[in-house]
């Protein structure tokens, strides 16, 4: 473990350079730590310190850098967060996809990297649910949620169902299992099938898995991001457009990032992951600063900033948490 010394020349070290965005020398490092050192003494700790993995040193300096395990020990064990001094305007109680998009932009704003939000998982509960014959073996299913919302998918039947048969299968589903969430619903057909009617079960069975199919939305609905071009003015990307590349290809396959959020969405608060350190970062150069929100007391989504490793992680931790509880506060007085 590291001794007191050490600790308080991490601090000082990942303080200055992400204040400065430079590598930190020793004599940089004797001021800023306020601690009276000779200059051998700070280079013999910082040589610890890089042994431990915990800074290095970029070849074109003298002096050093944090490491993503360097960045981990301060954010887990030095970093103190400040009471909110952030003026954050209000988000106003209006439809869902409103919310999570003017969320998205106000991360963006006020952290100037990128503001990212997972869309609150869609209630697959419906309340009312229609077959219809439009020919032959193609069936059109209506599905209404408890909000009213509509989902109309064609689905192609093994058998020519009649009319009435559709009416059979439509009232004994909604008699029986409105209300349920579409899972539940797929689970309890499985093993009531036997009690039903052969070929009208497989056509409950083939609705089903097609109501859980329209429930669920992709990848791209999912996940919203504002700002990616705010990382441009970012110094660690801009100078490396490989890095920049990769970053943009990362908001390209939201599936990546969805990945990511719905992990966070598991954890209490705010969570930081530094790139690089886990499979849940894609890559070095980024970090992610992620809290969950909740309607109602429950967790339905999780929000976040990604921007470079050096970034203000007190500020950040402020702004993501406010959002969250901005949002929290939106999604569950729309009603």
């Amino acid at each position: 473990m590291l001794d007191e010394r050490a600790k308080l020349l991490l601090k000082a070290l990942v303080e200055r350079y992400i204040a400065d965005g430079q590598p930190v020398g020793s004599r940089t490092l004797s001021r800023a730590s306020g601690l009276e050192l000779s200059p051998a003494t700070i280079r013999n700790v910082m040589s610890d310190l890089e042994e431990l993995g915990l800074i290095a040193s970029p070849h074109t300096s003298a002096g050093r850098i944090p490491t993503a395990r360097g960045y981990r020990l301060f954010v887990d064990t030095m970093l103190t967060v400040q009471q909110a001094s952030l003026v954050t305007p209000a988000l106003a109680a209006e439809q869902p996809q409103k919310v999570i998009a003017n969320a998205a932009q106000l991360l963006s704003n006020m952290s100037q990297f990128v503001g990212v939000v997972m869309a609150p998982r869609s209630s697959s509960v419906f309340k009312h649910l229609e077959f219809v014959k439009l020919s032959e073996r193609r069936v059109l299913v209506i599905i209404v949620s408890p909000q009213g919302d509509v989902q109309n998918r064609v689905i192609f039947t093994d058998a020519d169902f009649s009319s009435n048969q559709l009416l059979e299968a439509s009232n004994f589903l909604n008699a029986h299992y409105a209300g349920l969430d579409i899972e539940q619903v797929r689970e309890r057909i499985k093993q009531e099938v036997e009690q039903l009617r052969g070929e009208v079960a497989h056509l409950m069975q083939a609705a089903v898995n097609i109501s859980a199919e329209a429930m669920s939305p992709g990848p791209q609905d999912q996940v919203i991001i504002s700002g990616e071009r705010n990382l441009l003015s970012v110094s660690d990307f801009s100078s490396d457009m490989g890095n920049l590349r990769r970053a943009f290809d990362l908001f390209e396959q939201k599936t990546q990032l969805l990945h990511l959020l719905d992990f966070s969405s598991k954890a209490e608060g705010v969570r930081i992951y530094i790139g690089g350190e886990s499979q849940v970062v894609p890559f070095e150069e980024l970090s992610v600063v992620s809290a969950p929100y909740e309607v109602d007391g429950q967790v339905v989504g999780t929000l976040g900033v990604i921007g470079p490793t050096r970034m203000p992680y007190d500020k950040m931790i402020q702004i993501v948490d406010i959002t969250s509880k901005l949002v929290s506060n939106a999604l569950s007085h729309h009603r």
